[in-house]
């Protein structure tokens, strides 16, 4: 029993940290042991990245991305599927929903890629250092129309979601702040150079204009200055409830689902206990995502938070593609399997609005529920894939199955995935229809592939798949 803990707490840090593993990966590292594997996923660079060269050799335009299927979504998602690194992706994506950019308006999916590429390399590192390369970002500075904001006429939507969705949160700042924020962003720029081709896109670079900068003495958040954009952060990043921000936007991504972001102002944190041991951590470490993760994973709240995260499309998709295999490579059709979470609610380099997508429970209505599972079933029902014919090949093991070692054994190599009792109770019922399950000869064998295969289809259309 004990091993078997240590199998579903690891199967729980790997779909947290990552997007899942096979048994196979879960019993390599529960050999390694679960703290061991939380230092080697904080340091990524302990494992080879994702080779680029093999996605450009297949899907060419991945380098200059445009056209439909987005091949903005084909790169992505080869990289989520294949990285060695999942935690590093997994940052990437959780950036990518806090500092929230889309090519709804930026029309320029290799700089979106760009961007992505910097959550990755920065995602785990020093957040104030974050912070000011994602305001020095074009794609975030056209997004937000800083390249609008003049010393002669204040354009104030950077200077307010820094504020409201980036680091404070409603409540923190007063009307002044945004204005006195966004003056000392007047100027931070960008310039675009002639593309190579006809028709390309022009790559952005980051620009500082002294000229367009309004360098007159504000005051901010208590402060008194002639204050640049660097200041403004430096001040932020002190705040005491910027560390409380950051925070629960952690918690609800990795622990347990909050509510939505515009209500943290009125109602209080799921756990005020873990939000005030990230808080402690992150200021102890001034800024350092990497330190408050390591606390969060090795937490007492982390290992006991169990399925009380309802799985974002990313993590459906991208979770159940690397479980049964065969993609490795992005061949033809991998433009469709990009486009997945979308049809799911969750269109990958296009999130609906500068306040990211909204998760939990929202992500759930009639139809992205049943395109859940029809996308599920239909990968773990296919006993050619190689993580579907792993559970095949471990449950022949066995032997001759009874209906209740069936569905215990798919529920075990599927996850393991805990189901209530009811549940429970009504995939046995339709074991029992099938009686038992064996693979003595080559025409029972046939029949027992078939059979692992629909128990695994209807465990991921229950209730409780939904979760991580």
């Amino acid at each position: 029993m004990a091993y078997q803990e240590d199998i579903a707490l690891m199967a729980h840090l790997m779909r947290r940290a990552g997007f899942g593993a096979g048994r196979d990966e879960l019993e390599a590292r529960v050999a390694k042991g679960y703290q061991a594997t939380v230092e080697e996923l904080l340091h990524p660079e302990t494992q080879p990245a994702v080779d680029d060269y093999t996605l450009l050799r297949y899907q060419p335009a991945a380098l200059l991305p445009g056209g439909q299927p987005p091949m903005g979504n084909v790169n992505i998602m080869y990289h989520l599927v294949n990285t060695k690194r999942p935690l590093e992706e997994k940052m990437a994506l959780f950036w990518h929903h806090v500092f929230a950019t889309g090519n709804s308006k930026v029309d320029n999916y290799d700089q979106l890629l760009s961007q992505i590429g910097l959550f990755r390399e920065r995602g785990m590192g020093d957040y104030r250092a974050l912070l000011l390369t994602i305001a020095r970002n074009p794609t975030m500075i056209f997004w937000l129309d800083n390249n609008e904001n003049h010393g002669t006429a204040v354009n104030e939507n950077w200077g307010r979601e820094l504020l409201e969705l980036f680091s404070l949160g409603v409540g923190a700042y007063t009307e002044k702040d945004v204005r006195e924020a966004s003056r000392a962003f007047t100027g931070w720029t960008f310039e675009t150079k002639i593309p190579r081709l006809p028709y390309g896109r022009f790559p952005w670079k980051f620009e500082y204009r002294p000229e367009d900068h309004d360098d007159g003495e504000k005051e901010f958040l208590g402060h008194r200055g002639r204050f640049n954009g660097e200041d403004i952060i430096d001040i932020v990043v002190e705040q005491p409830a910027c560390a409380r921000f950051v925070c629960r936007h952690l918690y609800n991504f990795f622990v347990a689902d909050e509510p939505q972001v515009p209500a943290w102002s009125i109602e209080a944190p799921r756990d005020q206990k873990a939000i005030d041991t990230l808080t402690a951590a992150f200021r102890q470490s001034r800024f350092d995502i990497r330190s408050v993760l390591r606390v969060l994973f090795n937490s007492s709240f982390f290992k006991e938070a169990r399925f009380k995260h309802l799985k974002s499309p990313a993590e459906v998709v991208v979770g159940s593609l690397r479980f049964v295999g065969g993609q490795e490579l992005p061949r033809p059709g991998y433009g469709d399997l990009s486009m997945q979470p979308a049809y799911m609610g969750q269109d990958l380099l296009n999130p609906p609005s500068v306040e990211g997508w909204h998760t939990g429970p929202e992500w759930i209505n009639s139809g992205s529920l049943m395109a859940r599972i029809n996308f599920v079933a239909s990968l773990v029902g296919d006993p050619s894939l190689p993580g579907v014919r792993a559970i095949i090949d471990r449950l022949k093991s066995k032997g001759s199955l009874s209906p209740e070692q069936l569905v215990d054994g798919c529920l075990d190599l599927l996850g393991p995935v805990e189901v209530s009792a009811e549940t429970r109770q009504e995939l046995v019922a339709q074991a029992k229809e099938w009686g038992q399950t064996g693979w003595a000869s080559e025409t029972s064998a046939k029949t027992a592939d078939k059979r692992v295969g629909e128990m695994l289809q209807l465990i991921v259309a229950t209730r409780e798949y939904q979760f991580a």
